[in-house]
């Protein structure tokens, strides 16, 4: 359906989730990106691909970013980033996921590197394996259910919190 009808994320299209309750995957959506002062529309376009509809999937993924952040309760940080990026490779087998792991986590400070990985890492790939298909979701028509119910459909386990 996603590949038939390819949605777009953009602002015109997601507004509505502004509105909706604040236990909604809507809300939830729309609150990290007001605090974060980030707009669906600000991505830049995909290019270089060979056909639209390997365009239009290079493209999803790159608008589902956000969505992803939100489930997986990811922040937008440097160990956020990475951890978002395990988990992306696990779902797409994408070669440039495991090469922004690689060099997220050379940027790591000692402290930060030994958090990513005793903490997050085997996180990360436990969760990406686990969920269903993301590249697979049509977010917007769900966007009026609870959060917490739609990560348990897509079974979906949210990052642990940070250690002190």
């Amino acid at each position: 359906e996603v590949l038939a009808d390819r949605p777009r994320v953009l602002y015109e299209n997601v507004a509505h989730a502004w509105d909706l309750p604040p236990n909604t995957f809507g809300a939830a959506y729309a609150n990290f990106m007001g605090k974060r002062n980030f707009s669906p529309d600000d991505r830049p376009p995909v290019r270089f691909m060979e056909t639209e509809e390997l365009a239009y999937v290079a493209t999803r993924a790159r608008e589902v970013h956000d969505f992803w952040h939100v489930l997986f309760k990811l922040h937008t940080n440097l160990i956020g980033e990475t951890a978002l990026k395990v988990v992306e490779f696990e779902q797409m087998y994408v070669p440039m996921c495991a090469l922004s792991v690689i060099g997220g986590s050379m940027r790591f400070s000692e402290k930060q590197r030994h958090l990513f990985f005793s903490h997050y890492l085997s996180w990360a790939l436990r969760a990406g394996i686990h969920c269903t298909d993301l590249m697979c979701i049509y977010y917007e028509k769900h966007f009026h259910e609870d959060l917490e119910g739609v990560r348990r459909k897509w079974g979906i386990i949210p990052a642990p919190d940070p250690i002190p």
